[in-house]
């Protein structure tokens, strides 16, 4: 059970162009953890979905410094939500005149630190 004390900073990337299931590891990596430890463990990964929960995650980071917090590096990741955003529908033709459905995926990233 959490505190309701606790100050919260969040920040949201929304309708970023990336099928949330290529971001969700990053996601379980980071949570629980210190924002510098979690900024240091998604630095050490190549993938595109670590660099779009990094940005975020800093993006949190800078709202908890605008918002006066002492020290934003001392942070806990409470929560990293990846959740699925609308899809771009395309069309590909196949045999026997007939289509099938290429669907880009968008997801919606929130973290907040606490």
């Amino acid at each position: 059970m959490q505190d309701s004390s606790i100050v919260k900073y969040t920040a949201k990337h929304k309708f970023a162009v990336i099928s949330a299931q290529k971001v969700r590891p990053f996601a379980n990596l980071i949570r629980g953890q210190y924002a510098d430890d979690a900024m240091n463990i998604l630095k050490a990964y190549p993938n595109r979905g670590a660099r779009l929960v990094e940005k975020v995650l800093k993006s949190a980071m800078a709202n908890a410094e605008d918002r006066n917090e002492p020290d934003p590096n001392n942070l806990v990741v409470l929560e990293v939500q990846i959740d699925g955003g609308p899809m771009f529908k395309r069309f590909r033709p196949k045999a026997r005149g007939m289509s099938s459905v290429i669907k880009k995926r968008m997801s919606h990233i929130t973290v907040t630190l606490g």
